[in-house]
């Protein structure tokens, strides 16, 4: 009897699993723009990875302290902006500002108020047609919406925001031609993968808040 041979596990299978603590459960997830409008009319940008659609029908989940969760509260209109993978560079130079002057406690020393992100990002605003705040010119889909419903989550530290799509627009190059279909060949979103950015292939670079930094893919300067 091989002891060694039967305690091994079966070729191609894999050992049993371990318990694991994870700090955040960004377990591959779309990146997202929303553009908002603040209270004295201009915009604010920010970057979340907590979307998911149901019909026409967009649930965010957002920080309950940023003020993207403060201008829906108020002013319910924004743009779901979806960047593909080319936009990494744009969304990570986001990721460290906030839109909020007076910055909240938990978020400073890594962040930064910015009142215009569209320029710090490198970004270019492009007027909506049913909605407010301004889409986002580079990304190759934009959702107008309304949120309909915001509300704190079971544990009361986030936003869970749930938002009535109104117009899509797209980029003719991610849509199947003589239909309203996006073409899943030509579009690619931009995924969040435990605080590393990927396209539907190779790593493409890492946030800022990342706690597994690797040297390839970083930005300098």
């Amino acid at each position: 009897m091989n002891t060694a041979t039967e305690s091994s596990p079966a070729a191609g299978v894999a050992p049993d699993h371990v318990a694991i603590t994870p700090s955040i459960l960004y377990f591959g997830t779309p990146v997202v723009l929303l553009s908002t409008e603040n209270a004295d009319g201009s915009v604010n940008l920010a970057p979340m990875s907590s979307a998911w659609a149901l019909g026409q029908v967009v649930v965010l989940g957002l920080g309950r302290a940023g003020q993207t969760g403060r201008n829906l509260r108020r002013r319910p209109d924004l743009v779901v902006n979806l960047p593909g993978p080319a936009l990494w560079a744009a969304v990570e130079r986001l990721a460290p500002l906030t839109g909020r002057r007076d910055v909240p406690e938990h978020k400073r020393g890594a962040f930064r108020f910015e009142p215009d992100k569209f320029a710090a990002a490198g970004l270019r605003p492009i007027p909506s047609e049913l909605v407010r705040p301004p889409r986002v010119a580079e990304c190759p889909l934009h959702l107008e919406a309304r949120a309909t419903r915001v509300r704190p989550d079971a544990a009361g530290d986030f936003l869970i925001v749930e938002a009535q799509v109104l117009k899509v627009h797209a980029d003719p190059r991610v849509v199947v031609p003589g239909t309203q279909h996006v073409d899943p060949s030509a579009w690619s979103p931009l995924i969040y993968n435990f605080r590393h950015y990927f396209g539907l292939g190779d790593e493409l670079g890492h946030s800022f808040r990342s706690q597994t930094p690797r040297p390839h893919g970083t930005l300098s300067g």
